[in-house]
């Protein structure tokens, strides 16, 4: 994925005739054997039997005589999309090649989706000895693509190639002008406008002058460009598939998350807060840099089971129960909680949030309470046990008596998929345009796949954020069928080999073509013991992993304060707002506001950082120490990453810059600035020497410029 060198293309009407006897079509396809392909038999010497040497040739064939395979980027042949962002350039590549010495001319051909005429823009040579040909094009709208590639033998430039090298040679080439004379006639049978008109007028010219005129006529640029504007049709194959691409806009790829339970926003103790309580914060939200502003589940919340403090199962009759056990009489998935205000009131805050440079992402968690009014209309949809009760969900042995699921493949499944599809449509009516859905992979594959096409048919600008965490199968299949980000294990990866490992695969394998990961530090479900022992070093060395090795990164809201007492034993949040009311000082000792703050600004403020692909790990000589950078292709933005991993200790070692990839030359000096630090220095030579204290400077971000 480049961002400067694309190509213009043009656009091309759709062809409208089939390939000729002879031609070459489609990979798979079978052809029609030409007349000179005919069954050969012959008199055998035994009998005078005929005997049938080999059949029709050409028949269920797979190969062609041009061969065009390796064509990259693609998801499964084509099963699935690709994932770019407005203003991607998409890099194509391909192996391409056929018999003899022929020269080719392959063409990269995209569309939209939903449009019929193909636009095309011109492929390179890049690697002969591989035959190893690339294209690129301009990803302009927040849209569906498709793509493939297309090539045919081009006369006209294989016939200029062999006269030129027999010119060269000395070779008289009376006849081959003649060749060159008859191709120009062909092609001009095809051509139209004034095209036409210049091959007419060089047929006519052609017959006046001698050989070297002649020579000289054929071999000119200008012809050699209008005839390949007119290429010849029946010496065309196009690639086996369309390649889909999701072009979504850039916050799928670049944003910093902030998650909130809503009625946790507020200054009394014992009562919900409102939304207007989380529209006064959105200032400070935004403040400290973030771009999304996301909600747990805003939904009235059921009664019975009603979970309490800690998920007990004695609530007392205030508690407000956990917001994931979703309806009550109040309403269901179309309704907000009463006690954080009315539908209107939720269009200000998303209007607000908007009006401070943010957007609300809203929780999107299929399942229900009991007092579900789906229950009611529609038992269908739900599991029965044989004494006649529901069925609550369960994960043995952790039980969820609050919650039922509902049933995807019911009888009346089709009315259960559309609810849902209109329940996103709802939220979008809203101005949601971000949905963070709750255990994707519980539900079925071919439920997202539907879901999420048809609501970016109508609304490409909505992006879906697959909390995933389960087996890697799993996870990328719920990339791979739509979601344009995922969590993933960064949570649990703590080692320098692990994370040298895990972000190789994510940055620098076909997995970067479809899954885009979203590093959260925290979530309400998830307390990490790196986080309970650690402190605030540690947060600070979680902020600055997640921010600066993936482009998209999220916080949930107490990470700030360096939250994290735990239930003992348990990756869980002792006290969690999960079952209460929270009321938090948002300014409490301790707290890493300011880091996040300038750690966000940083982001900001460096394109190199904005993206995913560009990450390298570099050599750091401590175990403890992790050094890694990113740098724009024009090398006008460099930064470069070191972080102790140990929160308890301070750890030194020397650091290695990658001086030739900088396009700096071993003892040319560069300034180091440190931008955690805002320290300025002047270094010469690749090997560096730096102490990173976990109380002091965990972690040091330096951006690289020439020393003038």
């Amino acid at each position: 994925m480049a961002k400067s060198g694309q190509r213009t293309g043009k656009a091309r009407s759709p062809d409208k005739t089939g390939p000729t006897r002879g031609a070459e079509t489609s990979a798979g396809a079978e052809t029609h054997p030409p007349e000179s392909f005919k069954t050969h038999k012959d008199e055998s010497a035994r009998g005078g039997r005929r005997k049938r040497l080999f059949s029709a040739p050409g028949l269920g064939l797979k190969s062609r005589s041009i061969v065009i395979r390796g064509v990259r980027p693609q998801v499964e042949h084509g099963r699935f999309p690709v994932k770019r962002e407005v203003g991607d350039v998409l890099e194509v590549s391909a192996a391409i090649f056929r018999e003899g010495h022929d020269k080719l001319a392959p063409v990269l051909l995209y569309r939209r989706h939903d449009e019929t005429a193909w636009r095309e823009a011109p492929m390179t040579l890049v690697n002969p000895g591989l035959d190893l040909w690339t294209g690129s094009i301009e990803l302009t709208e927040n849209a569906q693509y498709v793509y493939t590639v297309e090539a045919w033998t081009d006369l006209h430039a294989s016939w200029c190639d062999e006269v030129e090298k027999k010119l060269a040679d000395g070779q008289n080439v009376a006849l081959e002008l003649q060749e060159g004379r008859q191709i120009v006639e062909e092609t001009a049978g095809r051509a139209k406008g004034e095209d036409a008109d210049r091959l007419a007028d060089v047929l006519k010219r052609f017959d006046a002058l001698d050989q070297a005129g002649r020579a000289g006529l054929l071999l000119d640029a200008d012809l050699r460009a209008t005839i390949s504007r007119w290429p010849d049709n029946r010496t065309k194959i196009r690639y086996d598939h369309e390649i889909p691409v999701t072009v979504d806009r850039v916050r799928a790829r670049f944003a910093a998350w902030y998650e909130m339970f809503p009625r946790s926003q507020g200054t009394v103790p014992g009562k919900s807060a409102t939304f207007d309580d989380c529209v006064a914060r959105f200032p400070e939200v935004r403040a400290m840099g973030f771009d999304v502003v996301y909600f747990v589940p805003i939904h009235p919340i059921g009664r019975t089971h009603r979970k309490g403090p800690n998920n007990t199962l004695n609530p007392g009759p205030d508690a407000p129960g956990s917001p994931y056990a979703i309806g009550s009489e109040e309403g269901g998935h179309k309704a907000v909680h009463p006690e954080l205000g009315t539908l209107a009131d939720f269009r200000r805050l998303v209007k607000a949030c908007h009006d401070h440079g943010m957007e609300v992402a809203l929780d999107f968690a299929i399942q229900c309470a009991p007092d579900h009014p789906w229950i009611k209309d529609h038992p269908e949809w739900f599991l029965f046990r044989p004494d006649g009760t529901i069925k609550y969900a369960e994960n043995p042995p952790k039980k969820y008596q609050d919650i039922v699921n509902v049933d995807f493949f019911n009888e009346d499944w089709e009315s259960l998929w559309h609810e849902l599809k209109s329940t996103f449509e709802f939220w979008i009516d809203q101005g949601v345009k971000i949905f963070r859905v709750d255990n994707p992979h519980t539900k079925p594959v071919p439920f997202w796949e539907w879901v999420i096409r048809e609501i970016k048919a109508k609304h490409p600008d909505v992006l879906f954020f697959a909390e995933a965490f389960t087996r890697p199968e799993r996870l990328t299949m719920m990339a791979k069928v739509g979601f344009s980000q995922s969590y993933t294990y960064f949570t649990w990866r703590h080692t320098k080999d692990e994370f040298t490992e895990y972000l190789t695969e994510l940055t620098q394998t076909d997995i970067k073509e479809y899954l885009r990961p979203n590093f959260f530090t925290n979530t309400p479900d998830i307390n990490p013991p790196f986080l309970q022992t650690g402190g605030r070093p540690a947060h600070v060395i979680r902020l600055v992993l997640a921010a600066t090795l993936s482009s998209v990164y999220g916080i949930y809201n107490g990470f700030e304060l360096c939250e994290a007492t735990p239930i003992p034993g348990k990756e869980e949040y002792l006290n969690s707002e999960k079952y209460e009311y929270k009321v938090w000082d948002w300014d409490r000792p301790g707290n890493i506001k300011d880091e996040v703050t300038r750690v966000n600004r940083i982001r900001n403020e460096n394109p190199a950082l904005h993206e995913l692909e560009n990450l390298r790990f570099y050599r750091a000589d401590s175990d403890d120490i992790l050094f890694y950078g990113k740098m724009t292709p024009d090398r006008s933005n460099m930064v470069f990453v070191a972080v102790n991993l140990d929160p308890f200790n301070t750890h030194d070692s020397h650091i290695w810059f990658p001086l030739a990839d900088m396009g700096l030359g071993e003892w040319e000096p560069f300034i180091a600035e440190e931008l955690l630090s805002d320290r300025r220095l002047e270094w010469q030579g690749s090997q560096q020497w730096i102490r990173l204290d976990p109380h002091v400077n965990p972690c040091e971000i330096f951006r690289i410029s020439r020393s003038r």
